[in-house]
Protein backbone atom coordinates (compact mmCIF):
# COMPACT_ATOMS: atom_id res chain seq x y z
CA UNK A 1 0.00 0.00 0.00
CA UNK A 2 2.63 2.65 0.78
CA UNK A 3 3.93 1.60 -3.15
CA UNK A 4 0.71 2.73 -3.94
CA UNK A 5 1.03 5.72 -2.41
CA UNK A 6 4.23 6.86 -3.95
CA UNK A 7 2.89 5.78 -7.49
CA UNK A 8 0.07 8.32 -6.49
CA UNK A 9 2.02 10.89 -5.77
CA UNK A 10 3.85 10.58 -9.17
CA UNK A 11 3.11 13.67 -11.46
CA UNK A 12 2.95 12.19 -14.96
CA UNK A 13 2.70 15.28 -16.77
CA UNK A 14 6.17 16.33 -15.50
CA UNK A 15 7.83 12.82 -16.82
CA UNK A 16 8.90 11.94 -20.34
CA UNK A 17 7.06 9.18 -22.13
CA UNK A 18 8.58 6.29 -20.71
CA UNK A 19 8.21 7.28 -17.29
CA UNK A 20 4.48 7.66 -17.63
CA UNK A 21 4.74 4.02 -19.12
CA UNK A 22 6.46 2.24 -16.50
CA UNK A 23 4.31 4.22 -14.14
CA UNK A 24 1.02 2.83 -15.77
CA UNK A 25 2.22 -0.64 -15.81
CA UNK A 26 3.40 -0.23 -12.35
CA UNK A 27 0.28 1.07 -10.92
CA UNK A 28 -1.17 -2.34 -12.86
CA UNK A 29 0.59 -4.90 -11.25
CA UNK A 30 0.45 -3.32 -7.76
CA UNK A 31 -3.79 -2.93 -8.56
CA UNK A 32 -3.51 -6.76 -9.58
CA UNK A 33 -1.20 -7.56 -6.14
CA UNK A 34 -3.74 -5.64 -3.76
CA UNK A 35 -6.71 -7.79 -5.57
CA UNK A 36 -4.87 -10.74 -4.47
CA UNK A 37 -4.00 -9.57 -1.06
CA UNK A 38 -7.93 -8.96 -0.70
CA UNK A 39 -8.99 -12.41 -2.49
CA UNK A 40 -6.48 -13.74 0.39
CA UNK A 41 -7.90 -11.89 3.34
CA UNK A 42 -11.70 -13.46 2.12
CA UNK A 43 -10.28 -16.68 1.77
CA UNK A 44 -8.19 -16.45 5.36
CA UNK A 45 -11.27 -15.12 6.80
CA UNK A 46 -13.58 -17.58 5.15
CA UNK A 47 -11.37 -20.37 6.37
CA UNK A 48 -11.76 -18.85 9.95
CA UNK A 49 -15.80 -18.76 9.59
CA UNK A 50 -15.60 -22.67 8.03
CA UNK A 51 -13.29 -23.57 11.06
CA UNK A 52 -15.66 -21.89 13.27
CA UNK A 53 -18.61 -23.66 12.11
CA UNK A 54 -16.75 -26.72 11.36
CA UNK A 55 -15.75 -26.24 15.28
CA UNK A 56 -19.69 -25.99 16.39
CA UNK A 57 -20.66 -28.96 14.28
CA UNK A 58 -17.91 -31.27 15.71
CA UNK A 59 -19.44 -30.11 19.26
CA UNK A 60 -23.26 -29.82 18.33
CA UNK A 61 -25.36 -31.19 21.20
CA UNK A 62 -23.10 -28.56 23.50
CA UNK A 63 -23.56 -25.49 21.33
CA UNK A 64 -27.50 -26.26 20.71
CA UNK A 65 -28.29 -27.53 24.36
CA UNK A 66 -26.98 -24.43 25.31
CA UNK A 67 -29.27 -21.81 23.42
CA UNK A 68 -32.23 -24.93 23.70
CA UNK A 69 -31.57 -24.54 27.60
CA UNK A 70 -31.24 -20.16 27.85
CA UNK A 71 -34.95 -20.45 25.50
CA UNK A 72 -36.49 -22.47 27.73
CA UNK A 73 -35.42 -20.52 31.18
CA UNK A 74 -36.95 -17.75 29.22
CA UNK A 75 -39.99 -19.19 28.32
CA UNK A 76 -40.81 -20.82 31.80
CA UNK A 77 -39.85 -17.85 33.44
CA UNK A 78 -42.02 -15.73 31.34
CA UNK A 79 -44.90 -18.05 31.65
CA UNK A 80 -44.98 -18.15 35.51
CA UNK A 81 -44.70 -14.39 35.47
CA UNK A 82 -47.63 -13.75 33.67
CA UNK A 83 -49.79 -16.46 34.97
CA UNK A 84 -48.42 -16.48 39.16
CA UNK A 85 -46.98 -12.42 39.46
CA UNK A 86 -49.54 -10.79 37.35
CA UNK A 87 -52.23 -10.63 39.65
CA UNK A 88 -52.46 -9.80 44.13
CA UNK A 89 -55.13 -12.42 44.23
CA UNK A 90 -52.26 -15.30 43.80
CA UNK A 91 -51.02 -14.13 47.58
CA UNK A 92 -53.81 -16.52 48.77
CA UNK A 93 -52.06 -19.34 47.11
CA UNK A 94 -49.71 -19.95 50.19
CA UNK A 95 -52.53 -20.37 52.30
CA UNK A 96 -52.75 -23.87 49.89
CA UNK A 97 -49.63 -25.57 51.66
CA UNK A 98 -50.37 -23.64 54.69
CA UNK A 99 -53.73 -26.00 55.28
CA UNK A 100 -51.73 -29.07 54.44
CA UNK A 101 -49.54 -28.24 57.48
CA UNK A 102 -52.24 -27.94 59.99
CA UNK A 103 -54.11 -30.90 58.38
CA UNK A 104 -51.09 -33.33 59.31
CA UNK A 105 -49.54 -31.15 62.71
CA UNK A 106 -53.34 -30.87 64.60
CA UNK A 107 -56.97 -31.81 64.18
CA UNK A 108 -58.19 -28.35 64.10
CA UNK A 109 -60.70 -28.67 61.20
CA UNK A 110 -61.61 -24.94 61.18
CA UNK A 111 -58.49 -23.82 60.39
CA UNK A 112 -57.97 -26.36 57.94
CA UNK A 113 -61.06 -25.20 56.32
CA UNK A 114 -60.63 -21.83 55.93
CA UNK A 115 -57.04 -22.45 54.36
CA UNK A 116 -58.12 -24.69 51.74
CA UNK A 117 -61.01 -22.24 51.11
CA UNK A 118 -58.39 -19.52 50.71
CA UNK A 119 -56.25 -21.40 48.71
CA UNK A 120 -58.80 -22.64 46.15
CA UNK A 121 -59.75 -19.08 45.25
CA UNK A 122 -56.91 -17.79 43.35
CA UNK A 123 -56.52 -21.83 41.61
CA UNK A 124 -60.07 -20.96 40.90
CA UNK A 125 -59.35 -17.79 38.81
CA UNK A 126 -56.23 -18.98 37.38
CA UNK A 127 -58.25 -21.95 35.77
CA UNK A 128 -60.64 -19.53 34.56
CA UNK A 129 -57.67 -17.69 32.96
CA UNK A 130 -56.30 -20.37 31.51
CA UNK A 131 -59.19 -21.93 29.95
CA UNK A 132 -59.61 -18.19 28.57
CA UNK A 133 -56.11 -18.18 27.03
CA UNK A 134 -56.73 -21.88 25.42
CA UNK A 135 -60.28 -20.33 24.13
CA UNK A 136 -58.09 -17.83 22.13
CA UNK A 137 -57.03 -20.67 20.00
CA UNK A 138 -59.66 -22.93 19.46
CA UNK A 139 -62.47 -20.58 18.16
CA UNK A 140 -65.78 -19.62 19.34
CA UNK A 141 -67.40 -23.23 19.40
CA UNK A 142 -64.53 -25.20 21.37
CA UNK A 143 -63.85 -21.92 23.49
CA UNK A 144 -67.38 -21.64 24.20
CA UNK A 145 -67.30 -25.35 25.30
CA UNK A 146 -64.00 -25.02 26.96
CA UNK A 147 -65.47 -22.44 29.24
CA UNK A 148 -68.78 -24.17 30.10
CA UNK A 149 -66.58 -27.05 31.18
CA UNK A 150 -63.60 -25.67 32.79
CA UNK A 151 -65.50 -22.47 34.25
CA UNK A 152 -67.12 -24.91 36.88
CA UNK A 153 -64.29 -26.81 37.08
CA UNK A 154 -63.77 -26.25 40.78
CA UNK A 155 -67.59 -26.85 41.93
CA UNK A 156 -67.90 -29.92 39.84
CA UNK A 157 -64.36 -31.64 41.79
CA UNK A 158 -65.97 -30.28 44.76
CA UNK A 159 -68.36 -31.90 44.24
CA UNK A 160 -67.11 -35.27 43.34
CA UNK A 161 -65.33 -35.29 46.51
CA UNK A 162 -68.17 -34.80 48.40
CA UNK A 163 -70.36 -37.58 46.32
CA UNK A 164 -67.73 -40.12 47.47
CA UNK A 165 -67.79 -39.51 50.80
CA UNK A 166 -71.54 -39.43 50.68
CA UNK A 167 -72.16 -36.01 51.62
CA UNK A 168 -75.18 -35.56 48.94
CA UNK A 169 -76.75 -32.76 50.83
CA UNK A 170 -73.65 -30.94 50.56
CA UNK A 171 -73.41 -31.14 46.91
CA UNK A 172 -76.93 -30.23 46.61
CA UNK A 173 -76.65 -27.26 48.30
CA UNK A 174 -73.66 -25.98 47.01
CA UNK A 175 -74.84 -26.51 43.22
CA UNK A 176 -77.59 -24.64 44.71
CA UNK A 177 -75.93 -21.91 46.02
CA UNK A 178 -73.75 -21.90 42.95
CA UNK A 179 -77.21 -20.98 40.94
CA UNK A 180 -78.16 -18.43 43.63
CA UNK A 181 -74.80 -16.84 43.80
CA UNK A 182 -74.45 -16.42 40.08
CA UNK A 183 -78.17 -14.40 39.93
CA UNK A 184 -78.00 -12.74 42.73
CA UNK A 185 -74.69 -11.44 43.98
CA UNK A 186 -72.19 -11.58 40.71
CA UNK A 187 -75.12 -10.27 38.46
CA UNK A 188 -76.04 -7.78 41.49
CA UNK A 189 -72.33 -6.69 41.71
CA UNK A 190 -71.94 -6.34 37.51
CA UNK A 191 -75.01 -3.80 37.51
CA UNK A 192 -74.00 -2.12 40.31
CA UNK A 193 -70.68 -1.24 39.64
CA UNK A 194 -71.04 -0.97 36.25
CA UNK A 195 -74.25 1.31 37.04
CA UNK A 196 -71.52 3.62 38.94
CA UNK A 197 -69.48 3.57 36.03
CA UNK A 198 -72.21 4.90 33.29
CA UNK A 199 -74.50 7.07 36.04
CA UNK A 200 -75.95 9.15 33.55
CA UNK A 201 -77.36 6.61 31.39
CA UNK A 202 -78.56 2.50 31.59
CA UNK A 203 -76.48 0.26 30.50
CA UNK A 204 -78.09 -2.23 27.64
CA UNK A 205 -77.77 -5.77 27.31
CA UNK A 206 -79.66 -8.13 24.80
CA UNK A 207 -82.79 -9.27 26.15
CA UNK A 208 -83.66 -11.83 23.97
CA UNK A 209 -80.50 -13.92 25.29
CA UNK A 210 -81.77 -13.37 28.91
CA UNK A 211 -85.17 -14.46 28.07
CA UNK A 212 -83.73 -17.74 26.94
CA UNK A 213 -81.61 -18.12 29.62
CA UNK A 214 -84.27 -17.17 32.23
CA UNK A 215 -86.56 -19.95 30.33
CA UNK A 216 -83.81 -22.47 30.60
CA UNK A 217 -83.98 -21.69 34.08
CA UNK A 218 -87.50 -22.11 34.69
CA UNK A 219 -87.35 -25.32 33.09
CA UNK A 220 -84.52 -26.71 35.55
CA UNK A 221 -86.64 -25.05 37.97
CA UNK A 222 -89.55 -27.18 37.14
CA UNK A 223 -86.98 -30.47 37.00
CA UNK A 224 -86.21 -29.49 40.68
CA UNK A 225 -89.78 -28.69 41.66
CA UNK A 226 -91.85 -31.88 41.19
CA UNK A 227 -89.22 -34.26 42.74
CA UNK A 228 -89.60 -32.24 46.25
CA UNK A 229 -93.70 -31.85 45.51
CA UNK A 230 -93.56 -35.97 44.99
CA UNK A 231 -92.03 -36.33 48.31
CA UNK A 232 -93.53 -33.93 49.81
CA UNK A 233 -97.07 -34.62 49.09
CA UNK A 234 -96.52 -38.61 49.93
CA UNK A 235 -97.63 -39.53 46.58
CA UNK A 236 -94.85 -41.80 44.64
CA UNK A 237 -96.07 -44.73 42.77
CA UNK A 238 -93.56 -46.75 44.43
CA UNK A 239 -91.71 -44.83 48.05
CA UNK A 240 -88.35 -44.09 47.87
CA UNK A 241 -87.79 -45.49 44.37
CA UNK A 242 -89.96 -42.51 41.79
CA UNK A 243 -88.55 -39.76 43.21
CA UNK A 244 -84.77 -40.85 42.47
CA UNK A 245 -86.38 -42.52 38.94
CA UNK A 246 -87.93 -39.29 38.36
CA UNK A 247 -85.01 -37.29 39.08
CA UNK A 248 -81.90 -39.19 36.82
CA UNK A 249 -84.81 -39.00 34.07
CA UNK A 250 -85.09 -35.17 34.70
CA UNK A 251 -81.51 -34.79 34.84
CA UNK A 252 -80.92 -36.50 31.31
CA UNK A 253 -83.77 -34.35 29.62
CA UNK A 254 -82.05 -30.98 31.65
CA UNK A 255 -78.17 -32.38 29.70
CA UNK A 256 -80.43 -32.75 26.58
CA UNK A 257 -81.89 -29.14 26.80
CA UNK A 258 -78.15 -28.00 27.71
CA UNK A 259 -76.51 -29.51 24.38
CA UNK A 260 -78.92 -27.84 22.33
CA UNK A 261 -78.82 -24.79 23.81
CA UNK A 262 -75.28 -24.71 22.64
CA UNK A 263 -75.74 -25.70 19.21
CA UNK A 264 -78.32 -22.76 19.55
CA UNK A 265 -75.83 -20.42 21.23
CA UNK A 266 -73.15 -21.37 19.20
CA UNK A 267 -74.32 -22.64 15.80
CA UNK A 268 -77.86 -21.67 14.80
CA UNK A 269 -78.10 -18.71 16.16
CA UNK A 270 -75.42 -17.34 17.00
CA UNK A 271 -75.98 -13.74 15.59
CA UNK A 272 -78.56 -13.38 18.42
CA UNK A 273 -75.83 -13.76 20.90
CA UNK A 274 -73.86 -10.15 19.26
CA UNK A 275 -72.48 -7.45 21.53
CA UNK A 276 -75.32 -4.71 22.20
CA UNK A 277 -74.21 -1.07 21.52
CA UNK A 278 -76.21 1.84 22.73
CA UNK A 279 -75.34 3.64 19.29
CA UNK A 280 -75.60 2.36 16.24
CA UNK A 281 -72.33 1.39 14.23
CA UNK A 282 -69.99 0.67 17.36
CA UNK A 283 -70.46 -3.29 17.40
CA UNK A 284 -67.91 -3.59 14.60
CA UNK A 285 -65.47 -1.86 16.26
CA UNK A 286 -66.25 -3.16 19.53
CA UNK A 287 -65.99 -6.91 18.50
CA UNK A 288 -62.90 -5.63 17.38
CA UNK A 289 -61.90 -4.12 20.57
CA UNK A 290 -62.51 -7.25 21.91
CA UNK A 291 -60.84 -9.76 20.35
CA UNK A 292 -58.02 -10.33 23.15
CA UNK A 293 -54.58 -11.59 22.10
CA UNK A 294 -53.13 -14.60 24.03
CA UNK A 295 -50.61 -13.78 26.68
CA UNK A 296 -49.25 -17.47 26.80
CA UNK A 297 -49.18 -20.27 24.03
CA UNK A 298 -51.56 -23.08 23.41
CA UNK A 299 -48.91 -25.60 25.41
CA UNK A 300 -48.73 -22.98 28.01
CA UNK A 301 -52.11 -22.99 28.65
CA UNK A 302 -52.66 -26.62 28.46
CA UNK A 303 -50.19 -27.31 31.09
CA UNK A 304 -51.36 -24.88 33.36
CA UNK A 305 -54.58 -25.56 33.13
CA UNK A 306 -53.14 -29.34 34.21
CA UNK A 307 -51.66 -27.99 37.23
CA UNK A 308 -54.38 -26.11 38.59
CA UNK A 309 -57.02 -28.84 38.36
CA UNK A 310 -54.96 -31.16 39.89
CA UNK A 311 -54.16 -28.68 42.62
CA UNK A 312 -57.73 -27.71 42.87
CA UNK A 313 -58.55 -31.34 43.26
CA UNK A 314 -55.96 -32.04 46.23
CA UNK A 315 -57.42 -28.83 48.00
CA UNK A 316 -61.01 -29.85 47.95
CA UNK A 317 -60.07 -33.30 49.15
CA UNK A 318 -58.86 -31.50 52.66
CA UNK A 319 -61.87 -28.89 52.36
CA UNK A 320 -64.65 -31.76 51.90
CA UNK A 321 -62.73 -33.69 54.71
CA UNK A 322 -63.22 -30.71 57.09
CA UNK A 323 -66.77 -29.43 56.80
CA UNK A 324 -68.26 -31.59 59.18
CA UNK A 325 -65.63 -30.54 61.76
CA UNK A 326 -65.44 -27.27 61.11
CA UNK A 327 -69.06 -26.37 61.29
CA UNK A 328 -69.54 -27.95 64.71
CA UNK A 329 -65.73 -26.11 65.87
CA UNK A 330 -66.88 -22.87 64.35
CA UNK A 331 -70.36 -23.07 65.22
CA UNK A 332 -71.80 -22.46 61.19
CA UNK A 333 -74.78 -24.85 59.90
CA UNK A 334 -73.77 -27.03 57.01
CA UNK A 335 -76.40 -25.21 55.06
CA UNK A 336 -74.69 -21.64 54.64
CA UNK A 337 -71.64 -23.68 54.36
CA UNK A 338 -72.55 -25.15 51.54
CA UNK A 339 -74.64 -22.54 50.17
CA UNK A 340 -72.93 -19.47 50.33
CA UNK A 341 -69.19 -20.14 51.45
CA UNK A 342 -68.39 -22.76 49.02
CA UNK A 343 -70.10 -21.35 46.06
CA UNK A 344 -68.52 -18.18 46.40
CA UNK A 345 -64.53 -20.15 45.98
CA UNK A 346 -66.33 -21.84 42.90
CA UNK A 347 -67.09 -18.23 40.89
CA UNK A 348 -63.91 -17.25 41.90
CA UNK A 349 -63.04 -18.00 38.01
CA UNK A 350 -66.47 -16.28 37.11
CA UNK A 351 -66.28 -12.60 35.15
CA UNK A 352 -68.21 -10.37 36.91
CA UNK A 353 -70.24 -9.23 33.83
CA UNK A 354 -71.62 -12.25 32.48
CA UNK A 355 -74.86 -12.44 31.57
CA UNK A 356 -74.76 -16.14 31.01
CA UNK A 357 -75.73 -16.41 35.10
CA UNK A 358 -78.16 -19.11 34.19
CA UNK A 359 -75.90 -21.53 33.38
CA UNK A 360 -74.67 -22.46 36.37
CA UNK A 361 -77.90 -25.00 36.69
CA UNK A 362 -76.01 -27.84 34.56
CA UNK A 363 -73.60 -29.00 36.69
CA UNK A 364 -77.08 -30.14 38.64
CA UNK A 365 -78.65 -32.56 36.24
CA UNK A 366 -74.41 -33.63 35.52
CA UNK A 367 -73.72 -34.32 39.46
CA UNK A 368 -76.72 -36.97 39.63
CA UNK A 369 -75.75 -38.80 36.56
CA UNK A 370 -72.66 -38.86 38.24
CA UNK A 371 -73.52 -40.08 41.47
CA UNK A 372 -75.65 -42.56 39.72
CA UNK A 373 -72.53 -44.04 38.22
CA UNK A 374 -70.88 -43.78 41.36
CA UNK A 375 -73.53 -45.46 43.30
CA UNK A 376 -74.59 -42.54 45.37
CA UNK A 377 -78.63 -41.95 45.28
CA UNK A 378 -78.50 -38.22 44.75
CA UNK A 379 -82.01 -36.92 43.44
CA UNK A 380 -83.21 -34.18 42.57
CA UNK A 381 -85.36 -32.97 45.97
CA UNK A 382 -83.47 -30.42 47.15
CA UNK A 383 -86.73 -29.64 49.91
CA UNK A 384 -88.91 -27.07 49.94
CA UNK A 385 -87.03 -24.64 51.67
CA UNK A 386 -84.32 -24.29 49.26
CA UNK A 387 -86.92 -25.15 45.88
CA UNK A 388 -88.74 -22.58 47.19
CA UNK A 389 -85.33 -19.78 47.47
CA UNK A 390 -84.72 -21.07 43.87
CA UNK A 391 -88.29 -20.86 42.67
CA UNK A 392 -88.01 -16.93 44.27
CA UNK A 393 -84.60 -15.86 42.92
CA UNK A 394 -85.65 -16.78 39.34
CA UNK A 395 -89.00 -14.27 39.43
CA UNK A 396 -86.91 -11.86 41.30
CA UNK A 397 -84.38 -12.20 38.28
CA UNK A 398 -86.39 -12.19 35.64
CA UNK A 399 -88.61 -9.45 36.40
CA UNK A 400 -84.87 -7.36 36.73
CA UNK A 401 -83.46 -8.76 33.14
CA UNK A 402 -87.50 -7.79 31.39
CA UNK A 403 -86.53 -4.29 30.43
CA UNK A 404 -83.24 -4.79 29.00
CA UNK A 405 -81.32 -2.72 30.96
CA UNK A 406 -79.30 -2.18 34.41
CA UNK A 407 -78.55 0.16 36.20
CA UNK A 408 -76.62 0.47 39.92
CA UNK A 409 -80.04 0.34 41.77
CA UNK A 410 -81.35 -3.08 40.09
CA UNK A 411 -77.77 -4.21 40.91
CA UNK A 412 -77.94 -3.04 44.75
CA UNK A 413 -81.53 -4.84 44.87
CA UNK A 414 -80.03 -7.79 43.71
CA UNK A 415 -76.88 -7.59 46.00
CA UNK A 416 -79.64 -7.03 48.95
CA UNK A 417 -81.79 -9.86 47.67
CA UNK A 418 -78.61 -12.25 48.41
CA UNK A 419 -78.02 -10.83 51.61
CA UNK A 420 -81.68 -12.00 52.49
CA UNK A 421 -80.83 -15.47 51.38
CA UNK A 422 -77.52 -15.58 52.97
CA UNK A 423 -79.21 -15.01 56.68
CA UNK A 424 -82.28 -17.37 55.66
CA UNK A 425 -79.80 -20.19 55.45
CA UNK A 426 -76.97 -18.86 58.31
CA UNK A 427 -80.34 -19.45 60.54
CA UNK A 428 -81.89 -22.50 58.61
CA UNK A 429 -81.72 -25.92 60.42
CA UNK A 430 -81.55 -28.67 57.75
CA UNK A 431 -83.04 -31.96 59.11
CA UNK A 432 -81.05 -34.27 56.60
CA UNK A 433 -77.84 -32.77 57.70
CA UNK A 434 -75.79 -35.26 60.09
CA UNK A 435 -74.36 -32.22 61.62
CA UNK A 436 -77.21 -30.15 62.34
CA UNK A 437 -79.12 -33.54 63.93
CA UNK A 438 -76.09 -33.57 66.21
CA UNK A 439 -74.53 -30.65 67.03
CA UNK A 440 -72.52 -31.74 69.96
CA UNK A 441 -70.57 -34.10 67.26
CA UNK A 442 -67.16 -33.19 65.84
CA UNK A 443 -63.59 -32.47 65.99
Amino acid sequence: MDDLKGCKSIDLDDNPPFVRIHSHAEIRSLEERAVLELEDEKLGSNHGSMTRQKHCYDEPSHCRDLVNIKCSKNIVWNSIKIVIFSTKLNILMIFGPAAIVVNKITSYHGLVFVFSLLGIIPLAERLGYATEQLACYTGSTVGGLLNATFGNATELIISIFALRNGMIRVVQQSLLGSILSNMLLVLGCAFFSGGLVVMKREQVFNKATAGVNSGLLLMSVMGLLFPAVLHSTRTELHFGKSELALSRFSSCVMLLAYAAYLYFQLKSQDKLYDVVSSNEGESETESSDDYETPEISLWESIVWLTIMTVWIAVLSEYLVDAIEGASTAMKIPVAFISVILLPIVGNAAEHAGAIMFAMKDKLIPFCVIIAWIMGQPMDLNFQLFETATLFLTVIVVAFMLQEGTSNYFKGLMLIFCYLIVAASFFVHVDLDSVVDKHPGKGG
